[in-house]
């Protein structure tokens, strides 16, 4: 099923994300890829919000998080738990906006263009248990208002709901 994650400029900010999120939805409904589903779950966020890089690291061993499916620039291939923003995210279980990386104790650059970020703990349905983070960098300050991490939480709450083989 081919889709476009385009949307007019002429929506509002609230109408472009109900927009993403229920075309998103009926998208992966019934996929039992990871690898896949994370892949165009990449690509659909960079291609409708412009993102600077977009991706998702998987938790390997329970120490270390390894680089998933992405879309943009070459990226850290590893990170230890609790390290960086991906590692913290993952270690302490929540979502984490980052308005100015550099202000972040411990932020690994990937890539000196990311300014802010978002990392978003993925939890596997059946138990329970964090299996990936959500990555998504920006090259501006402030870029992940309270409404937009909300989108962005309902996105991965529609990929947890989903049962990987």
């Amino acid at each position: 099923m081919e889709q476009s994650f385009t949307y007019p400029t002429t929506l509002g900010k609230d109408e472009l994300y109900k927009a993403f999120l229920a075309d998103y939805t009926l998208y992966i409904e019934g996929e039992t890829d990871l690898i896949s589903t994370f892949a165009n779950t990449s690509a659909a966020l960079r291609e409708a919000f412009g993102f600077f890089w977009v991706g998702f690291y998987i938790v390997h061993d329970n120490e270390w998080l390894h680089l998933g499916p992405f879309q943009g620039t070459a990226a850290c291939t590893r990170i230890r738990r609790g390290r960086g923003v991906c590692g913290t995210a993952w270690d302490n279980d929540h979502t984490l906006v980052v308005s100015d990386v550099e202000l972040f104790p411990g932020h690994i650059a990937c890539s000196s263009a990311s300014r802010s970020e978002v990392v978003i703990p993925v939890h596997d349905k059946q138990t329970g248990a964090i299996i990936a983070v959500l990555d998504i960098d920006s090259t501006s300050l402030n870029a992940f208002p309270d409404e937009l991490v909300e989108m962005l939480e309902a996105v991965v709450q529609a990929l947890q709901s989903l049962t990987f083989c």
